[in-house]
């Protein structure tokens, strides 16, 4: 007898589970369309209407299709308030191996350099030269494509306080004192800046967050900004070495950096590099591949547009010396220029 009630039991369960398997949808597939969504929604409620099946179930299975069906509605309401997944932008993966490895070798490298000796009344000298193109309108409508070329010094006060100097392919004009900002920092402050990388990441996240956030009408995002922002920091900046190699570490933490095996500086010079890629355009930072030292920047499309073709040049930055000086429209000596860089 009392392997009879067993059976008898385990039949009814087993014919319970056979039925709500005929009532209820089989099981959705990952992002299942409104579609069908609704004619799963509408199978459940026929049956619903439908007594005779339901008087043969328990309590348990009858409370686990009501479940059912409130569910299946909320992933319609939902699936017709979340954007089409094809056309929304995926988040970036994280930063590769290699270019966290060579960011990891390019930041022992960066602590190692001596720090130079700088006094409130002297100033920062860098020499760059860059190439970059600009876009015109033609009478017709066309857009035409100009390339310009310039050769950059800039003298700033370490401290800010005084006016500084810059001379663009011989014309010279004056530099503002000003304290400073992450955006346009002296060295002063700079050398207050966090060593810690993660610290330091999260300082320029917040910073750059304020115009490329989450609600802001920036279409770069603030993990693309704030790679830019670091690069910007690397090449238009003497940074003391121990913040130097916090900026290098910080941006192996962020998201969609790549590593590239040969590119290009504005004059010439290959070197690997880290890059990020957005909209189109992939932003390197270029190093000697045996000193592992900044030779500069560029930017190369990677898809036909209008600035060009994919693999075309958009703009580049050759940084030629980086170091202290006592004045305004003083150079460092010829050694000191060919050590700082």
């Amino acid at each position: 007898m009392s392997n009879t009630r067993t059976n008898h039991s385990e039949w009814n369960e087993h014919s319970e589970r056979r039925e709500l398997a005929r009532l209820l949808p089989p099981p959705p597939h990952p992002e299942p369309s409104p579609s069908h969504l609704a004619a799963r929604r509408d199978v459940l409620l026929a049956e619903f209407g439908r007594p005779r099946p339901f008087s043969a179930l328990t309590a348990r299975w009858r409370g686990l299709v009501v479940v059912a069906a409130v569910a299946t509605a909320a992933a319609i309401t939902a699936a017709s308030l979340t954007p089409d997944t094809a056309t929304s932008q995926t988040p970036p993966p994280p930063a590769t191996a290699a270019s966290v490895e060579l960011l990891d070798r390019i930041a022992r490298v960066a602590y190692a350099q001596p720090q130079p000796p700088a006094q409130d009344d002297q100033f920062t000298y860098l020499r760059t030269v860059s190439h970059s193109r600009s876009l015109t309108e033609a009478p017709d409508g066309t857009m035409a494509r100009s390339h310009l070329t310039a050769d950059t010094e800039r003298w700033t006060a370490v401290d800010g306080s005084r006016t500084g100097l810059e001379r663009r392919d011989g014309a010279d004009s004056r530099v503002p004192a000003a304290q400073g900002s992450l955006n346009s920092p002296t060295y002063r402050l700079l050398t207050t800046l966090p060593t810690d990388p993660d610290a330091l990441l999260k300082l320029i996240y917040n910073d750059t967050r304020l115009n490329h956030g989450s609600g802001s009408a920036s279409t770069t995002g603030a993990d693309h900004q704030a790679f830019i922002a670091i690069g910007d920091l690397l090449r238009d900046s003497v940074v003391p070495p121990q913040v130097s190699s916090a900026l290098y570490r910080a941006a192996a933490r962020i998201p969609g950096v790549v590593a590239v095996d040969d590119s290009v500086d504005a004059t010439g010079r290959h070197g690997v590099a880290v890059a990020q890629v957005n909209d189109g355009r992939r932003f390197e930072w270029i190093f000697d591949p045996a000193t592992l030292r900044l030779l500069g920047t560029r930017t190369v499309l990677i898809r036909d547009g209008v600035w060009g073709s994919a693999g075309d040049e958009v703009d580049s930055t050759a940084v030629l010396v980086q170091c202290i000086v006592g004045a305004p429209g003083e150079r460092p000596p010829a050694e000191a220029a060919e050590s700082s860089h």
